[in-house]
């Protein structure tokens, strides 16, 4: 029998001569036995029990093959939710929890207490739109995704972490227009990674590629929104976007292109890194 330390220990060496971060390895290990890492570190040179270390064992030759442990594990955590996850959806990133938050703000500063309605288009796992749910329960929430298998596991998620949102498949913002609805605050987190832009394998082998790549220059789904928007938005509403890093100047002027009236900042992640738009119309 092998300690819980010995173990890891071992995985963590493996995961660095593959060219991996070695905390993945620790991180399993925690969500397998469901312990604080402060309470793991205690039992650190006991025995792990054999079913542990065979079950842990199965799951770090995934992760050595280059797997996201999110798939491993079968969720990933978000917002202090779970959210089930695999391969038709792409694992929510703690960035975007910046996102959520940002919003929340808004709408504490531009509709506090009132009853809205706000989209999340191409919500994926549905992340962004069952935690905004879950910290504001007066805001309305819709949620659209081209895809009817992230659509499915969208509504698994919503029902796991008890909200209700309404679930629309189509493609970007089509769903909401052909039923002629309105909002109050449209968020997206849309792929935006150029087409020709490397990625990392165990990004570009197990997550869904129609989440990822945004066309030529990055803004593809950027410019379906903007020039749609004014068909569903409310005369006074909140646009907010996740975007890349180094995006801020190219995206900033395609949104003066079609809000040539509205604010628009950009905000920074915690990192300092140039990570979220938003556009306030006549606000």
């Amino acid at each position: 029998m092998s300690s819980y330390k010995s173990v890891v220990r071992n995985a963590q060496k493996k995961m660095v001569e593959k060219g991996y971060g070695e905390q993945s390895a620790l991180l399993y290990l925690l969500e397998l036995t469901n312990k604080e890492a402060h309470n793991l570190y205690m039992e650190f040179e006991e025995e792990m029990p054999k079913d542990i270390e065979e079950a842990y064992e199965q799951g770090m030759q995934r992760l050595l093959k280059g797997e996201p442990l999110g798939h491993v594990l079968g969720f990933e955590w978000f917002y202090g939710y779970r959210f089930k996850v695999n391969e038709h959806v792409l694992i929510p990133r703690p960035e975007t929890e910046e996102l959520v938050a940002n919003v929340l703000a808004a709408y504490d500063e531009f509709f506090g207490g009132k009853d809205i309605i706000a989209a999340d288009i191409g919500t994926g796992s549905g992340a962004i739109a069952i935690s905004v749910k879950k910290e504001e329960p007066r805001i309305h929430m819709l949620a659209s995704d081209i895809s009817e298998d992230a659509i499915h596991v969208a509504k698994e998620n919503a029902k796991e972490n008890g909200v209700e949102v309404s679930f629309l498949i189509g493609d970007m913002l089509q769903p909401l227009i052909d039923r002629d609805m309105k909002l109050d605050i449209l968020i997206s987190n849309p792929p935006y990674i150029p087409n020709e832009e490397e990625m990392e394998d165990s990004v570009v082998n197990y997550e869904p590629h129609v989440a990822l790549f945004g066309g030529d220059d990055g803004l593809k789904f950027y410019r379906m929104i903007f020039e749609n928007a004014h068909k569903i938005l409310n005369e006074k509403a909140v646009l907010a976007f996740e975007m890349g890093y180094n995006q801020k100047e190219v995206l900033s002027e395609e949104a003066k292109k079609y809000f040539p009236d509205a604010r628009i900042e950009v905000v920074k992640d915690m990192n300092g890194k140039n990570r979220m738009l938003f556009i306030y119309v006549n606000l």
